[in-house]
């Protein structure tokens, strides 16, 4: 049985063999670009979670643009963390902008302990309970979080699949197009966090554009 091809890009900050071991683990065959020209190419992205994101923007270089057409055409995405908050407009972390490809802006927690750190509950949306990135994971469950900053709870562009809460309610799971976003960590996250990731790796293995 032919693996799935999945690129994690990698911005130079951060260790990658958690989500590339978890990866592999759910049937995929894993390659790490270190250029957006590789990300470009790739039948399917994973944008990790570590990182600024102005450092990842500046990683991304002049050829972001090109990054967003490519996922607005459909290729499978997951963005984890950081790697979700890029994919909005703008952040209270950097100034600059994202990849622009859903609306809004990612908000710094105010009036709490940061980082949000630990085991949160994610609480799927009526939306996400249809979709496939969420299949045969409860409706409340507990994922792992990392994060100081998150988008702001309402978004004009994006689905949101399933919500969390840490001092504001904000998603912790979107859905524009074949693209995904996670807050959470889900290579940090136990069996839910697994099973989501094979959740995308057999949604890329459908919808792979070659």
């Amino acid at each position: 049985m032919t693996k799935t091809k999945v690129t994690i890009f990698d911005y130079g900050v951060g260790n990658l063999h958690s989500i590339s071991k978890a990866l592999e683990l759910s049937g995929a065959k894993v390659s790490i670009a270190t250029t957006i020209d590789e990300v470009l190419k790739a039948k399917a992205i994973v944008l990790p979670g570590v990182g600024e994101f102005g450092a990842v923007m500046k990683a991304m270089g002049p050829k972001k643009k090109l990054l967003t057409e490519r996922l607005e055409e459909g290729v499978p995405a997951l963005g984890i963390c950081i790697g979700f908050q890029v994919m909005f407009d703008t952040s209270e972390e950097s100034k600059g902008r994202g990849l622009e490809l859903m609306n809004g802006r990612v908000l710094k927690f105010k009036d709490v302990r940061i980082p949000h750190m630990g085991w949160n509950t994610v609480n799927t949306t009526r939306a996400g309970a249809k979709d496939p990135i969420m299949r045969s994971i409860p409706k409340i469950s507990y994922f792992y979080f990392a994060n100081s900053y998150a988008p702001m709870s309402k978004s004009k562009d994006g689905i949101v699949l399933a919500e969390s809460d840490y001092g504001r309610n904000f998603p912790s799971v979107m859905r524009k197009a074949n693209t995904y976003g996670t807050q959470f960590h889900p290579e940090k996250s136990s069996r839910f966090g697994l099973r989501l990731i094979k959740n995308f790796v057999s949604f890329a293995a459908k919808e792979a554009i070659y």
